[in-house]
C-alpha cells in the first residue's frame, strides 16, 4: 500500500505539502497527468493528479477543477506552475474546502520523474501482491519460485547450504556458489553473473539459511522480497522436521538403551520394514547446535537428536550416503567457524541390528578423530576388524598396551635415532615378504634381515609365529 505521506518521504522528489496534512494516510493507486479543466470522467479514485496548472485562468477555475477532483475521490493533487512563482491562493483555498491533498512539485522537477518513481512504487506493491498470492494459496515452493522468476525476469534457484537444489532445477555451479555464500561478508552478492540472496536463518547460525539464486544482477528490493516468501517456506520445512523429530530422541534412546519397544518406535517413525543407518556426530568445541544443523542440511529425510555432547541420526540406508555426507561437509566447511566436526556412519541394518549399529557408529566417529581435515566422515564399512576393536578400546589401555609390547624398540630407536619401528610396520604390512619389504623401505635384505633380528631380540619374540605378528600389529595400530 503505497500512502502519501511515503512520497512526502521520498527524498529524490522534494515534495512539499500545502494542505491536507489529516489526509496523508489516503493510498495512491496510480498517477494521472492532467491540464484539463474537467478531468473527472477520466477518474477513478485513488490518482495523484499532476498538473501544471495551463487551466488555471482564475479562482473559478480552481473551484471547478477542484471540486472534480474531490467526486472522483483522488488520493491527492501534486501541482506546479511553469514559473517560479507560488501556487494560486484560490487553489490552496479549493483544496481545503474539497479536502484534496495539496503537493507542491518543485519547478525543476520534472513530471515524468515523479510517474517514473511512484509507478516503480506500485509496481513493487502489485508484485507483492501476485507473490504472496501464490503463497496464500498453499501452491509450493516450486509454484512460489516460477512465479518469482517470473516477476523478477531471470531464472532463480533455491539451495540449501549442503549444496542440494531445494527448488528450481539443476544449477552446475552450485557447490561453488554455496561456498561463495557461506564465505561471503555482505548480503547479498553478485558473484559469476549470478544474485545470491540469503533466505532465513535460524538462531543467527548460516549454515540453516537456503540461499536464493537469481539468474542475474537484480533489483536487490525485489530479490529481498521474494527471499522473504521463500523464508516462509523455509520456515513450513523446519517447523514439519522439528514435529518429525520429536519422535528422534525416544527412538535413539532405545536405540541405545536395548529397550523392548524399539519396534513400536520404528513404527511411530514409518521405519519399521526399512533398513537403516546409524550417524554419531560430534564438533571439536562440543557444539551439538551445529553438528544438529549439519546433519539436519545433509541428510534432509533422516531423524536428528542429540543425546549428551553427541548428536545421533537414524534414516533409511542408502549406498551413496557416505559419499553424499563427505560431499555436503565439504560444502559446508566455510560455514563452520573454528570448529571441526566428525561423523560415523554404521553399516546398514535392519531393525535388530541397530543397536550394535549405533556402537559401530561411535567407534568409525573415533577413528575419524585421528585423522585430519576440518571435517571427517568415516563409514563402518570402511574399516577393518581391528580398526574397530581398537577403537572400542580407551585412549589410555591403548597407549598401556603399545607401550607393554613395544618398550624396549621404542627406547632403542629414542636412544639410537633409529627406526626400528618403522622396519617393523612395514615388514607386518608387506606380510613377512622380505623381499616386498626391503624393496619398499629400499634397502637390501640383508639389512632388513638384520633390523628384523634386532626388534625379535629387544622383544624377545619369534615373528615367525603368527600370534606375535597379531600383537605387534594391533600395537602398531594402537599409537
Amino acid at each position: 500500500m503505497l500512502l502519501l505521506r511515503t512520497l512526502l518521504q521520498m527524498p529524490e522528489l522534494r515534495l512539499s505539502l500545502h494542505t491536507g496534512e489529516d489526509q496523508l494516510d489516503r493510498t495512491v493507486t496510480r498517477v494521472y497527468g492532467t491540464e484539463l479543466p474537467d478531468p473527472s470522467r477520466y477518474l477513478s479514485g485513488g490518482e495523484l493528479v499532476l498538473s501544471g496548472l495551463l487551466w488555471h485562468h482564475g479562482p473559478q477555475d480552481s473551484e471547478t477543477f477542484v471540486r472534480s477532483l474531490a467526486s472522483a475521490r483522488v488520493a491527492g493533487l501534486a501541482a506546479s506552475e511553469t514559473e517560479d512563482r507560488a501556487l494560486p491562493t484560490d487553489l490552496v483555498d479549493a483544496c481545503v474546502r474539497h479536502h484534496v491533498p495539496l503537493l507542491e512539485v518543485p519547478v525543476d522537477l520534472s513530471f515524468a520523474t515523479i510517474t517514473e518513481r511512484v509507478s516503480m512504487e506500485l509496481v513493487g506493491l502489485s508484485r507483492h501482491r501476485r507473490l504472496l498470492n501464490v503463497v496464500a494459496e498453499g501452491s509450493g515452493l516450486p509454484a512460489l519460485l516460477l512465479a518469482g522468476s517470473h516477476e523478477l525476469g531471470a531464472s532463480c534457484w533455491v539451495l540449501s547450504t549442503a549444496g542440494r537444489v531445494v527448488a528450481g532445477g539443476e544449477l552446475p555451479d552450485r557447490i561453488g556458489l554455496v561456498k561463495e555464500f557461506l564465505q561471503a561478508d555482505r548480503l547479498p552478492k553478485t558473484v559469476r553473473g549470478v544474485t545470491l540472496v540469503p533466505v532465513s536463518e535460524r538462531g543467527g547460525n548460516r549454515l540453516t539459511s537456503w540461499v536464493l539464486v537469481v539468474g542475474g544482477p537484480v533489483q536487490q528490493e525485489a530479490a529481498a522480497e521474494l527471499a522473504s516468501l521463500v523464508g516462509l517456506e523455509r520456515l513450513r520445512e523446519a517447523q514439519g522436521r522439528q514435529i518429525e523429530n520429536r519422535t528422534a530422541a525416544p527412538l535413539v534412546s532405545a536405540v541405545l538403551n536395548g529397550s523392548a519397544d524399539l519396534e513400536s518406535r520404528l513404527a511411530a517413525a514409518g521405519l519399521e520394514s526399512a533398513r537403516l543407518r546409524v550417524i554419531s556426530a560430534v564438533t571439536s568445541d562440543q557444539r551439538t547446535d551445529l553438528a544438529a544443523a549439519v546433519l539436519e542440511e545433509a541428510l534432509p529425510q533422516a531423524l536428528v537428536t542429540p543425546v549428551g555432547d553427541t548428536v545421533y541420526a537414524i534414516g533409511k540406508a542408502g549406498d551413496s550416503m557416505p559419499d553424499d555426507l563427505r560431499e555436503a561437509m565439504r560444502v559446508m566447511e566455510p560455514g563452520l567457524g573454528s570448529s571441526r566436526v566428525l561423523v560415523g556412519i554404521s553399516s546398514p541394518v535392519t531393525s535388530r541390528g541397530l543397536r550394535g549399529a549405533a556402537e559401530e557408529a561411535t567407534h568409525a566417529r573415533r577413528l575419524g578423530e585421528r585423522r585430519g581435515g576440518r571435517t571427517c566422515v568415516v563409514a563402518g564399512e570402511e574399516i577393518a576388524l581391528h580398526q574397530l576393536l581398537l577403537a572400542g578400546v580407551p585412549e589410555e589401555l591403548r597407549t598401556s598396551l603399545r607401550r607393554r609390547l613395544l618398550g624396549p624398540v621404542l627406547d632403542y630407536d629414542a636412544e639410537h635415532g633409529s627406526d626400528l619401528v618403522g622396519t617393523l610396520k612395514v615388514f607386518l604390512d608387506c606380510s613377512g615378504s622380505w623381499t616386498a619389504a626391503a624393496a619398499k623401505l629400499h634397502v637390501h635384505v640383508n639389512t632388513l634381515r638384520y633390523r628384523v633380528g634386532r626388534v625379535e631380540e629387544l622383544l624377545g619374540t619369534d615373528l615367525a609365529e603368527f600370534e606375535a605378528r597379531v600383537d605387534l600389529f594391533l600395537a602398531l595400530q594402537a599409537g
